[in-house]
């Protein structure tokens, strides 16, 4: 069994903000993430219903953060105008060491399955940068269609769909991209 299936989630809690800021100041975060200001101190003592905040965990050592939110809830209105019963996911690997080990997957894997878990989630957006064609390629991989460019803020974006039907074909897909090498995800 690879080492990769060995990672769970869990709720990410003030406790981790010194680590989240860390993982905020590596090259590869920043490169995929440059112009967020997560608020850490804030958004983690938040816990509104339509966003979970994770930390991805191999073993007992943290590798990595989810964000899943419910986009037409969310509070800043980030994605704009959405139908219901969709989810969007932000995730990193926080340090660079830790790429290209199949992690990604396992927690994107993880992420979507959470996402799907409640019947009436149709599909999942994501929001790479346009430069991040190796992010691009690896969602294509686990089944993403691209939808259009799209700027938010500052960022030129690539935004993706997973359909619910897209993601059941893809399942088995995720497990032979498991230990590919792994572009910064965001």
């Amino acid at each position: 069994m690879p080492e990769s299936s060995t990672i769970t989630l869990r709720p990410a809690t003030l406790s981790d903000v010194d680590l989240l800021h860390h993982w905020d100041e590596q090259p590869q975060v920043i490169a995929a993430d440059p112009n967020d200001d997560w608020g850490w101190e804030v958004e983690l003592a938040r816990t509104p219903t339509w966003r979970e905040q994770l930390v991805a965990e191999l073993g007992d050592r943290p590798i990595g953060f989810i964000q899943i939110i419910d986009p037409a809830q969310e509070d800043s209105h980030y994605w704009g105008d959405v139908p219901d019963n969709l989810r969007a996911i932000d995730i990193w690997i926080g340090e660079a060491d830790e790429l290209g080990k199949g992690y990604g997957t396992t927690m994107m894997r993880l992420a979507l399955a959470r996402c799907f878990a409640d019947p009436l989630v149709t599909a999942v957006l994501i929001d790479p940068l346009t430069s991040n064609t190796r992010a691009h390629r690896f969602y294509e991989r686990l089944g993403f269609k691209f939808v259009e460019h799209r700027r938010f803020g500052d960022d030129d974006c690539s935004v993706y769909r997973l359909d619910r039907t897209d993601w059941a074909n893809a399942t088995p897909a995720l497990e032979s991209v498991a230990n590919d090498d792994q572009p910064q995800l965001t």
